[in-house]
């Protein structure tokens, strides 16, 4: 039961400044429109930057201190804990009292909080476990065992996903409907989710995704609880409301469609920047707005605080070719707001576009520009590992904000171990990291087993495991899945003699099934886990042999950070969202990158429209400068192909863009490659000489040097373009030589 006269008891909260209205005397007019409207329902379009927290917080307090509403009688919805917390301390602040009793947190954990009132009506107790990500696909490998799912064409993850996405969309299993039914496991998805959710409840227990599920069903069949929290919450705010998906969307529009009267719901948030539609989020919910409550008013903040007026013109540009949008202009509201105008700039290739990003990073920070406020925003997290190399030659400190560093990624680690193994079949650890990955049967007991052949045989664990195939000691289907393995690696060794380390690498990655395994994943990251493995075996191009590269490698992973706290951050654009810096360096603006080809191929036009919102975004987390980067040419795998500019440059407008060309157009003598680059046949591209090598100084070993980070150290090893140096401060590091200077 709901207690609607919940904390009788509590004081109201003191407002020394109420009579004087002092908290609203700070806010432009359209703020405080959207803070004085409290009746009713209210749609406020806040624009990046034009102080969305602020109303949000202020409207919360205005509610109390003018006394329309006691402290748990608002309902307030985030969607990070993060979100609430600032909310929370915000709202005390202008309060000057503690916030104690709210109904204020994110949508999983306010129905958290509902459920455990009501469990009694969908097969609970109070006391119901919220599973975990692992005891949730532990229980539902449990559940698919009667149906034989093939684990490694149908793998648990991604069954889960198809069930969470119906969860995220309000369908109980006996709501999915012939056309909302999956083909996923042999079409066996729906009974399977069935069998699923009833296990759940045998177990009093629930999944992230049961929390709003089971509270829309019981708001939906229970017209008395429904009725209690619609006495209980006089106000609703939500942030983030173009964000929401539809279970939150059917949440949120029950507890506000009051009978009695107004629908006391206030939704903030911008359609411009809707960009989760790959969780879910539906743009089309805060569209119709009005048509849901006939009776709303709008309040559009268009004064932007953070960026100058070039950097909002360019943004509002390209943003007005979306049809799908309810319109706003962005406009300066600071005085000094000028500014200088966004930079395009087009360059030979993805290469020389990294170097002239971490160059012009270095520059500043010589003119004293602090790191933390630098970002390279990238539409894909493969992007990241051309900058991460570049940055760590350069002595820059960096941090990937909201991932791993590129070679610290599950899926990378792999790749590298297999190489490993590959490159060195004496490597019993990267044997065993990839033994089982993909699944091949080999549990504890199996892996000790060969352990026990390799020592008896006094050879390595790839040699153990040859040795107990061969006497046919190994039975079943981990014997056979081992036999594909090592044939994989022995004729992967013959192509890497005959056809070199490139080639055999994508050989040895498809024939162990590494490759498939990820194919078949339908987690949501997995395609940008292929993304990554691809830019992996980009990256082997730029070496001799397999066994210079793993070298490369092993250095890259010891960077040392040495305890700096200035540092330039690189993350995706989905990531960057809520963050902004003076500068941010745009990278990679083509066709098939940004806008990106398979959000295009699966969303058509809709897709190409949240890819033009994911610019925007991109563009108005600069404060004082932005620089798009276009190049010519991308290597994929091995070879250089021409790139074209993305449409999304064509849509800036001329009056406050400046365009350069550093040679990104498309002529071929630009690159310094053979005329069969361009022809149909495959060919391994040349690299176009890079400025910076062949300006590299003649360095000898016993010269004194000295890096602009590591300080002064002796070379100890040099060949044609790097160099090992023992520094005194960090001990020995292998640079590029254009990066020393000789003393």
């Amino acid at each position: 039961m709901v207690n609607t006269s919940e904390h009788p008891s509590a004081p109201l909260f003191s407002s020394p400044s109420a009579s004087g209205d002092s908290y609203l005397a700070r806010l432009n007019p359209e703020q405080r429109a959207a803070i004085e409207t409290t009746d009713g329902p209210l749609l406020v379009l806040a624009g990046a930057g034009t102080g969305k927290t602020r109303v949000l917080t202020t409207r919360f307090a205005h509610i109390l201190l003018t006394g329309r509403a006691k402290p748990w009688q608002i309902l307030t919805v985030t969607f990070t804990n993060k979100a609430a917390r600032e909310m929370r301390e915000r709202i005390s602040l202008l309060l000057g009292s503690p916030a104690e009793g709210l109904w204020l947190g994110t949508f999983h954990a306010l129905c958290a909080r509902m459920l455990r009132r009501h469990a009694e009506y969908v097969g609970l107790t109070q006391s119901f476990t919220i599973l975990d990500t692992d005891d949730q696909l532990r229980l539902l490998k449990q559940v698919m065992a009667p149906w034989q799912i093939d684990i490694k064409r149908w793998p648990a993850p991604g069954l889960l996903g198809v069930i969470q996405r119906w969860k995220d969309r309000g369908l109980t299993p006996e709501r999915i409907t012939p056309t909302e039914d999956s083909d996923f496991a042999n079409g066996h998805a729906r009974a399977i989710y069935t069998a699923y959710q009833a296990r759940l409840k045998q177990l009093n227990a629930c999944d992230f995704g049961d929390l709003m599920l089971h509270v829309t069903e019981i708001l939906r069949t229970r017209p008395d609880v429904l009725a209690q929290y619609h006495r209980l919450f006089r106000y609703i705010l939500v942030d983030e409301y173009q964000d929401t998906n539809t279970i939150q969307y059917l949440w949120l529009r029950l507890l506000a469609k009051h009978p009695e009267g107004p629908a006391n719901i206030c939704c903030v948030g911008d359609d411009d920047q809707s960009i989760y539609s790959w969780r879910g989020a539906e743009v089309e919910n805060i569209l119709r707005f009005e048509k849901d409550f006939p009776s709303a008013k709008v309040v559009r903040l268009e004064r932007n605080y953070r960026s100058t007026r070039h950097i909002l013109g360019a943004a509002a540009g390209l943003i007005a070719h979306n049809s799908e949008r309810l319109g706003k202009t962005l406009r300066p509201g600071r005085e000094d707001a000028e500014g200088k105008k966004v930079s395009v700039l087009g360059v030979w290739d993805s290469d020389t576009e990294a170097r002239m990003v971490c160059e012009q990073a270095e520059k500043l920070r010589a003119q004293g520009h602090a790191l933390k406020e630098i970002a390279i925003l990238v539409r894909a997290g493969f992007q990241t590992r051309a900058f991460e190399e570049r940055l760590m030659q350069t002595g820059l400190p960096y941090r990937i904000v909201g991932g791993l560093r590129f070679y610290e990624r599950a899926e990378i680690r792999d790749a590298l171990a297999y190489m490993r193994v590959l490159s060195q079949p004496a490597d019993d650890l990267a044997f065993e990291r990839i033994i089982n990955v993909p699944k091949r049967g080999v549990g504890p007991a199996g892996l000790q087993k060969l352990h026990a052949a390799a020592r008896a045989n006094k050879l390595p664990l790839t040699g153990g495991t040859e040795k107990l195939l061969e006497d046919k000691a190994l039975k079943g289907k981990s014997a056979a899945h081992l036999r594909q393995l090592m044939e994989a690696f022995a004729s992967t060794r013959d192509i890497l003699a005959r056809e070199g380390h490139v080639v055999a690498v994508e050989h040895l990655l498809e024939e162990s099934g590494y490759l498939d395994m990820w194919r078949q994943d339908r987690s949501p990251d997995a395609p940008g886990r292929l993304e990554n493995l691809k830019e992996l075996t980009r990256a082997l191009a730029d070496f001799g042999t397999l066994g210079e590269f793993l070298e490369h490698v092993a250095l890259v992973m010891d960077h040392d950070e040495n305890g700096q706290d200035d540092y330039l951050s690189i993350m995706t654009l989905h990531g960057a969202k809520g963050l902004e810096f003076d500068t941010v360096f745009l990278p990679g603006w083509e066709e098939g990158v940004f806008p990106s080809q398979r959000t295009l191929d699966e969303g058509g036009l809709k897709g190409l429209e949240e890819e033009r919102r994911l610019a925007y975004v991109g563009i108005t987390r600069a404060r004082q400068e932005a620089i798009i980067f276009h190049a010519g040419r991308r290597r994929i795998y091995a070879n250089w192909q021409p790139s074209m500019p993305s449409r999304f440059l064509d849509e800036l407008p001329d009056e406050h863009v400046i365009r350069h060309d550093e040679g990104g157009g498309f002529s071929r003598q630009g690159l310094n490659l053979s005329e069969s680059v361009f022809d149909n046949g495959p060919i391994i591209a040349r690299r176009r000489k890079d400025p910076m090598l062949e300006a590299a100084p003649a360095l000898q070993l016993g010269d004194h040097v000295r890096h602009p980070r590591f300080g002064e150290g002796i070379i100890i090893s040099a060949d044609r373009h790097h160099v090992e140096v023992s520094f005194e401060s960090v001990g020995t590091k292998r640079l590029l030589s254009s990066f020393i200077e000789k003393i």
